[in-house]
């Protein structure tokens, strides 16, 4: 089984970012959004007039500065590459994400980067959380939307 990444939260996070599950790429650094084509970074940058940050310490400040937590769906995986179309299929282990919003009260949004996080977590998760579904980031959405993240991360509540 291969691990994703713990947490990346503050005592102050109001919006928790979820994917499905690293990417390879990210997975090799150890960081979230790892993929250098990946939009997340530019996004985040883009959106609260910032520089695009280049290392993980960086985007570690990016996050706390904005009150931005991150994390997973899935936290372990048997899957191969970085598919999401066979993530579904893999034998895997869901976040506890309850656990996570009893320990952050202060969370009181969820974006799914993507439609396959939004689908896990409607599948795997009832919660009482606005949570909300958008573009992916990954290179591989042809049809991404920058307005919509800078409405959804600019529009906290």
């Amino acid at each position: 089984m291969k691990k994703g990444f713990d947490p990346f939260v503050f005592d102050n996070s109001e919006i928790l970012i979820l994917g499905s599950f690293p990417s390879v790429k990210s997975r090799e650094i150890n960081f979230y959004y790892g993929h250098p084509q990946n939009r997340f970074w530019k996004v985040l940058a883009n959106t609260f007039e910032e520089n695009v940050p280049k290392t993980i310490e960086d985007k570690k400040v990016l996050c706390q500065k904005h009150k931005i937590a991150l994390w997973d769906v899935i936290v372990s995986s048997d899957l191969n590459g970085s598919s999401d179309l066979n993530l579904e299929k893999s034998n895997f282990t869901p976040a506890d994400l309850n656990s996570l919003l009893i320990n952050y009260p202060n969370i009181t949004k969820i974006l799914c980067n993507g439609k396959l996080a939004f689908k896990l977590y409607q599948k795997l998760f009832n919660l009482n959380k606005k949570v909300v579904c958008m573009p992916s980031t990954s290179p591989a959405n042809t049809r991404f939307d920058i307005d919509i993240w800078k409405n959804e991360l600019l529009n906290k509540f």
